[in-house]
């Protein structure tokens, strides 16, 4: 995989609540990918943690979290497998998945979700679905749900790869 470049945290006088949204969620999506570059092969695939998670098991758990809220839940668009990060209740990798897979997904669900921030209202309601049912939240509530997401895994990554021996922090 390619080496994230170095992504500086959004400055502090972005006032724009969407662009800052789009730039945060960039910001923790470049960090896990640099977190991930800076292990070694055998240690994405391998857990030190007694949950058992793997690296890429939760790289591919971002992906598709990022995808279920805002594909699936708030553009209502069918996304094919939106639970196929989950295998048996548990993140799941299949074997014939690599690191540069996983990124390409993350980065392309990330434009994604930029062109809705820059496209979409912020206090525009996602429709009644599958994903968020008959009461669905607005486009705002579901970014900071993305971001709380991407934040609290950001730092679990960081002791897996502490661990393991790699690049921690932002």
């Amino acid at each position: 995989m390619t080496e994230a470049p170095e992504f500086p945290e959004p400055r502090g006088d972005e006032s724009d609540p969407a662009r800052l949204f789009a730039r945060y969620l960039e910001f923790y999506r470049e960090t896990v990918l640099r977190k991930l570059a800076s292990l070694q092969p055998a240690d994405l695939r391998a857990s030190r943690l007694p949950s058992g998670w793997t690296p890429v098991e939760l790289l591919t758990h971002l992906a598709h979290m990022e995808r279920r809220w805002i594909v699936w839940g708030f553009l209502g668009e069918d996304v094919g497998d939106p639970w196929g990060d989950r295998r048996e209740d548990r993140w799941h990798v299949p074997d014939d998945v690599t690191l540069d897979d996983l990124a390409t997904m993350l980065r392309d669900v990330g434009r994604r979700t930029t062109d809705v921030l820059e496209a979409r209202a912020l206090d525009e309601v996602a429709p009644p679905g599958p994903r968020l049912g008959d009461d669905p939240p607005t486009l705002a509530w579901i970014c900071f749900h993305v971001l709380q997401e991407y934040a609290r895994h950001a730092g679990h990554l960081d002791v897996a790869v502490e661990l393991a021996g790699g690049a921690v922090g932002e």
